[in-house]
């Protein structure tokens, strides 16, 4: 029969003489990530290999510190890349709703939209100072005296020829008419006019026909003048601009002159300037009357933002590359927006209004998103891609595909990308988007796997005892004497369920050193030893454990029916888990076999009532089929035989069941009984060789804590497949109750070994004829 195992067997206890500190203050900060070689090796070749595809997809369980590990690297290495380039936008003035885009060097982005703002509020003073000038005043009276001389000339002249032939020129809201006059001078009236004979009709029409002519070819002269007139004063207008503006814009050239696109935009501002002068005009000189009714325009408010420079990002502070952290990646933060204002009720926009995103301040650098994040948010994730694979960020209203009204948008220049980008999330996330997504596969060729467990080392368990050191240093909490640190190396264990492994789940690790700091901080100690942590243990569990409590209560007032005493035929005491999502417990549950005269085979009642698993119902089978192969070798077996979880109602999942099932039918097909003080969990092959499960500590801790409720009686026990020793570490009370007797575990290997501990009876050997 199995031996029980010792206590060496149940625990791995870390020795304190590994520690030659007296308290964690006494060991240097830790830098860097514990027992992730793997995952820092992929995420260092992924850093350094900038050919296009190699962006990096970092997965691990929740708590690993992949996030914090990814964001030192990061920062580390960018603050030795060189500074990418400032960027802004400007106003198009050949396509205003294209917004140019354009690059400077990094911090001379601010310095360009002030240089800009200077020269227009330079202009707006000097522009006025030069139009008010008296050799301006004076060139451009000489432009109208010379036009009101010429006009003075033609209409003199016609008014004499007029007058000696009996006409003079008449102004009307029509404009000049010839009209006839008496000798005294008075307008001849239209009776006066039919009065007269026809003859002298006829030709007073044919001279005031003559004469109307000679005045139209008079106002056709003037209009032209006019033209000229306002042709000249351009021509001064912007003589008079450019002897100011000139050689501002040169200065500005000159400063710019390795900006191609910034001197071709200084050249457009320029002309805009010109073709706008009577923006920088004062408004004492607009509201003067003009000296010519004609040279009335209508004025509009003028328009200076397009001036503007709208710089989008501003590299000017920033120490090497940039290093952005996207918490909320929508459409909108990622790739910018184009705000709006409403005007009289209508939304209005310019490019001023641009605003830029998350991959914009990344450019040059590198992004970290929360992959899960980035799949929630609508439109986020295949515009990524798009940006990736086309290295070009577009700033889009994606909503205006949608809208029933179209409306003028601005297109701003798109900008050349070149930005890593980091997605964190965890494995399943990247499976999906691998199996399913081929574009995905093409931008994420780099794979950074973060294990949730190392080896139990020497060297990592120093590591584990400096993090101890620095967590408590940074978040000023009480030092760890070595019996406390020990105390967290074998938590480190438990979660990592090995005795020759520790947790890499360092949330978890640091949720227990604060807690342990909380309970040595309350009993008054100076520093943090193992009992404390013992302490916030036992203190967690009881603040989660409450169903399972209340579970064990009903078990043993006798509403749950688990029998700890006695034999019984065809019953015997399975072990599961149960997960709470916070809290992981043990439960004993009773599983019975029925046996009767038929050919149905095992019957599984959770399967018929559609309240087995499918990995449940595969263990049947196994079952199944081992009985065949043990007891059916020369007849088969004719029987029925159902197998349930009693006092279950939900679904059940999993092989862990297995043995405890076949030895439940064994019993009831056989007759003898099984003990009901020892329970056993494990699963099994067809061949009868026991397989490993998990939650092994869990399930001992369950049934002992029944056990122990009941009254240890030294005859309690669990048997558990022996692949699973190397993973037990077990809590205090059982270890103390194994030490001194009154409570067993036994590995098997074999199912005919936990015959023997279960009914009390050898299993026997198979003979070559079948029989035992």
């Amino acid at each position: 029969m199995a031996k029980s195992l010792t206590v060496d067997d149940l625990y791995r206890r870390c020795d304190t003489k590994l520690f030659s500190f007296k308290t964690t203050d006494e060991l240097p900060p830790f830098e860097g990530t514990i027992g992730q070689d793997r995952a820092l090796s992929a995420i260092d070749f992924g850093l350094s290999l900038e050919s296009k595809g190699f962006n990096i997809y970092v997965l691990g369980e929740s708590g690993t510190g992949k996030t914090s590990a990814i964001k030192t690297l990061l920062f580390k290495k960018a603050g030795q890349e060189p500074i990418p380039p400032d960027w802004c936008y400007v106003y198009n003035f050949k396509e205003p709703d294209s917004p140019l885009a354009i690059s400077l060097e990094p911090g001379r982005g601010v310095e360009f939209q002030k240089d800009m703002s200077e020269l227009i509020n330079t202009l707006k003073v000097e522009i006025p100072r030069v139009f008010e000038s008296k050799e301006y005043d004076k060139q451009r009276g000489r432009i109208f005296e010379e036009f009101q001389k010429r006009q003075k000339e033609l209409f003199s002249s016609l008014e004499q020829e007029a007058e000696a032939k009996g006409f003079t020129i008449k102004r009307t809201v029509g404009g000049f008419l010839i009209v006839p006059v008496k000798k005294n001078g008075e307008p001849l009236t239209e009776e006066e006019f039919n009065s007269l004979d026809e003859s002298t009709r006829r030709k007073i029409e044919e001279i005031g026909k003559l004469l109307q002519e000679k005045l139209d070819d008079v106002v056709r002269t003037l209009r032209e003048g006019e033209k000229l007139v306002k042709e000249l004063l351009r021509r001064l207008e912007r003589e008079a601009a450019i002897s100011v503006l000139g050689h501002l814009i040169d200065e500005l050239k000159e400063k710019y002159k390795n900006n191609e696109k910034i001197m071709v935009y200084l050249d457009a501002v320029k002309e805009d300037i010109l073709d706008h002068l009577e923006d920088f005009k004062s408004s004492s000189e607009e509201a003067a009357p003009p000296p010519l009714p004609f040279m009335k325009v209508p004025k509009q408010e003028p328009n200076f933002v397009k001036y503007s420079v709208n710089v989008i990002v501003n590299n000017g502070n920033q120490e090497g590359a940039p290093c952005v952290f996207e918490s909320n990646p929508t459409y909108y933060n990622l790739f910018g927006r184009i705000e709006h204002k409403f005007q009289y009720g209508v939304a209005v926009t310019d490019f001023s209004m641009i605003k830029s995103g998350s991959l914009h301040k990344a450019n040059g650098g590198y992004l970290i998103i929360n992959a899960l994040d980035l799949l929630r948010n609508l439109f986020s994730y295949d515009a990524m891609k798009r940006a990736i694979r086309n290295r070009e960020l577009k700033i889009e209203d994606i909503w205006e595909q949608y809208r029933l009204i179209t409306t003028a948008m601005l297109k701003p220049e798109a900008v050349p990308l070149d930005v890593k980008v980091v997605l964190i999330g965890n494995p399943y996330i990247y499976y999906l988007l691998y199996n399913l997504d081929e574009e995905y596969r093409e931008l994420f060729k780099v794979k950074a796997d973060f294990d949730n467990q190392m080896d139990r080392t020497g060297e990592n368990i120093l590591k584990y005892a400096t993090f101890v050191a620095t967590k408590s240093k940074d978040e000023l909490l009480l030092s760890f004497d070595p019996s406390g640190v020990a105390r967290i190396v074998e938590y480190g264990s438990r979660l990592a369920e090995h005795q020759e492994k520790l947790s890499s789940k360092f949330s978890d690790i640091s949720d227990l050193i604060r807690e342990a700091h909380y309970w040595a901080k309350k009993d008054g100690a100076e520093v943090v030893a193992g009992v404390h942590v013992e302490k916030a243990l036992n203190e967690k569990i009881y603040r989660h454990n409450r169903i399972e409590d209340r579970l064990r209560e009903l078990m043993a007032e006798g509403t749950l029916i688990v029998e700890t005493s006695g034999e019984r035929v065809g019953q015997i005491n399975g072990l599961a888990v149960m997960s709470l999502g916070d809290y992981s417990f043990g439960k004993p549950s009773r599983i019975t076999t029925t046996v009767y005269t038929g050919k149905a085979g095992v019957i599984n009642i959770e399967r018929e009532t559609k309240l087995s698993g499918k990995i449940h119902e595969k263990a049947i089978l196994i079952l199944s089929n081992y009985l065949g192969r043990m007891y059916a070798i020369k007849k088969p077996i004719s029987l029925s035989a159902s197998i349930t979880f009693e006092q279950l109602y939900g679904m059940i999942e999993g092989d862990s069941a297995t043995c405890a099932e076949l030895y439940s039918l064994l019993s009831a097909i056989s007759g003898v009984p099984i003990k009901q003080n020892i329970a056993i969990t494990g699963s099994m092959d067809q061949n009868g060789s026991i397989q490993p499960i998990g939650g092994v500590n869990e399930k001992i801790e369950g049934f002992f804590e029944l056990c122990r409720l009941r009254g240890l009686d030294r005859t309690y026990g669990v048997i558990i497949p022996k692949r699973n020793v190397r993973n037990l570490m077990l809590r205090r009370g059982v270890l103390d109750a194994v030490k001194d007797g009154s409570f067993h575990i036994y590995p098997i290997e074999r199912v005919e070994e936990g015959i023997e501990i279960l009914m009390g009876k050898p299993a026997g050997e198979i003979k070559a004829d079948g029989t035992y």
